[in-house]
């Protein structure tokens, strides 16, 4: 099937506008490699600070003629989603060693959980944590010790700012390693559910407490898809994962096989052989237009709206809001995953996952077969899937057929014929929304709006009975400048309320809302923000505001809005408690959502 004529085109003006960056890229890349393995650059001093601790991998290490894994560890055990990563080291070391290769862990990145902090002051934190995270990673890998680099992290910043530090040391291979979703617990709607009761009031906080632990109950990422989810499939999308890993839950014989499959693949590419790959090779535009048609086939997370464009950067490439909307136009939604439906990740898997996705995709001419990845050439290396044959990983060509139609269907009779996500263009400035999980009839809505600078406001309003008729709720100064850029997904259960009671209701912000936000129209990312004196900044109280994500528009309809002076907001609340104090630098040099909110690219 010839490549679709929209992607075509879009994969050339990324090119076109890449050009001159992508260049400069590639050129520091290539005088990297060529300057040989690292080691080879290290004084005798230098080495034996490096392998001091290294025990019988000393001698290997010092002889510089064996291939040296560098890993990048995500691990913390208050992560359901990390805490598997704290038996990788050992399990890659071993493998690295059986191999003829050694591995050291060359540091830690923070990794903080979006579901403990959300709605609370720490998700103020949470997506410069990226930024940090890609820091964190630079500093590990400046020891120059490393021929490959294996990443270790899943969730919703982590993968990202993981992503950002591979391209930056771009000359060097780089896998990363999953850790799989927890097995399935209490259904995701179900514990929607239990939330819009307790935001109503019909139930107490013991059920709701009750219903969340039986919902996040083991190891593994939340299996809803979230961003976190999201993260997993970019990377099989993107080729830095290898085929089949993504979702094999945690403490499996396969997810230990993958583990240690992915270490002695690692070994395979690096500049000591001959299967050389590096990362900046991997991370071309074709792999960042794969990875955003898979985000909009999957439905996946309006996170990584943000954080693809930041990633992209840090590799010589420049992505806009436009290219995320055009090709969301020719991509069908062939996944219904919570919250598009009521499967979770593992019934996805089971149905056939990024397998079957990624075959009918290559089909229906909407991915670039001809990239580079970990596992070797061409895309369609992805339609294979692990399986263990004698403790080992050995592939097999997926099934062509999907298992449950009601999960995972072919590009031809997809959902629907498009990924759902909408830019939004008007005089209230650039901002986005998705689509996929919201009803049809509430795709257009015009209502008066009613402003809040903190979404505690929101809640207080409704607890006191003061949403009785369609409203618009617009939550502003919530940008990157105003106070890191939050999620407001605990605003997910009041709105739903609001709309389950008949009322036409919608949000609009300059802040984030979770990849688990899906049934309530959200215009989201609204950028300039109001902190930088945005349109958001001019709305009053009652103006008549008109979201359409059918034309893309996000109008407001005050006769004189053009003219109106920009209030603004007392943020000196924001720069203190919870660590606030350490992030004033990255406030005041934050770029804007349409460029990726990004700090250190």
């Amino acid at each position: 099937m010839p490549l679709d004529a929209t992607i075509a085109k879009v994969t050339e003006r990324i090119e076109t506008r890449s050009e001159k960056m992508r260049a400069t890229y590639l050129d520091r890349m290539r005088r990297a490699a060529d300057d040989g393995p690292r080691r080879a650059h290290l004084s005798c001093g230098n080495q034996a600070h490096a392998y001091a601790a290294m025990g019988t991998d000393k001698d290997a290490l010092a002889a510089g003629r064996v291939p040296n894994l560098g890993i990048v560890t995500a691990y913390n055990d208050m992560l359901s989603a990390h805490q598997p990563f704290e038996r990788f080291p050992a399990l890659i070391k071993d493998a690295a060693r059986a191999a003829g290769g050694t591995a050291q862990v060359a540091g830690g990145v923070p990794a903080m959980c979006d579901g403990v902090t959300q709605g609370q002051v720490g998700m103020e934190l949470s997506l410069f944590s990226r930024d940090v995270i890609a820091l964190a990673a630079g500093v590990a890998l400046c020891h120059n010790t490393f021929d490959a680099a294996l990443y270790l992290g899943v969730c919703d910043k982590i993968v990202p700012g993981l992503v950002i530090a591979a391209a930056t040391f771009g000359y060097l291979p780089g896998l990363f390693l999953p850790a799989g979703p927890m097995p399935s617990g209490l259904p995701n709607d179900e514990k929607a559910k239990v939330r819009q009761q307790f935001a109503a009031g019909e139930v107490g906080r013991d059920k709701l407490m009750q219903a969340e632990m039986a919902s996040y109950h083991s190891p593994g990422t939340c299996t809803f898809y979230g961003t976190a989810n999201s993260n997993q499939m970019l990377m099989e999308f993107m080729g830095l994962h290898l085929p089949g890993a993504s979702f094999v839950n945690p403490g499996t014989d396969l997810r230990d096989a993958l583990t240690v499959a992915g270490a002695e693949r690692a070994l395979e590419i690096t500049g000591l052989g001959n299967d050389y790959r590096p990362v900046c090779d991997i991370l071309n535009v074709k792999a960042f237009v794969n990875g955003i048609v898979g985000l909009m086939a999957t439905g996946g997370s309006t996170n990584l709206v943000l954080h693809l464009p930041a990633m992209a950067r840090a590799a010589g490439i420049a992505l806009e809001l436009q290219d995320f909307d055009e090709i969301s136009s020719v991509t069908p939604l062939m996944a219904k995953v919570y919250p598009n439906g009521l499967a979770d990740v593992n019934h996805f898997h089971a149905a056939g996952g990024l397998q079957f996705m990624i075959g009918e995709l290559l089909d229906a001419g909407l991915l670039h077969d001809d990239v580079k990845t970990v596992a070797g050439d061409g895309l369609s290396l992805y339609t294979q899937e692990p399986k263990l044959r004698n403790g080992q990983v050995v592939y097999e060509e997926a099934s062509r057929q999907t298992q449950n139609d009601k999960i995972l269907r072919p590009a031809r009779t997809a959902f629907q014929p498009s990924g759902g996500l909408r830019q939004l263009t008007g005089n209230l400035g650039t901002g986005m929304i998705k689509v996929s999980a919201v009803a049809p009839e509430r795709h257009v809505i015009e209502a008066p709006v009613r402003i809040f600078h903190d979404q505690e406001d929101v809640k207080v309003a409704f607890k006191a009975g003061e949403f009785t008729t369609d409203t618009i709720v617009v939550v502003r100064f919530q940008g990157p400048k105003s106070n890191g850029m939050p999620e407001l997904h605990s605003l997910t259960p009041t709105l739903a309320v609001l709309q389950d009671r008949g009322l036409k209701v919608a949000l609009v912000t300059d802040g984030r809302m979770s990849g688990a936000s899906g049934k309530v129209p959200a215009a989201i990312h609204v950028a300039p923000e109001a902190a930088d004196g945005g349109p958001l900044a001019r709305l009053r109280d009652g103006d008549v505001v008109r979201l359409d994500a059918k034309a893309g528009t996000l109008t407001c309809l005050a006769p004189d809005f053009d003219s109106r002076e920009p209030v603004t907001a007392d943020l000196s609340g924001n720069g203190h408690g919870v660590g606030r104090e350490l992030f004033a630098a990255f406030r005041a040099n934050v770029g804007p959502a349409t460029s990726g909110a990004g700090v250190v690219v």
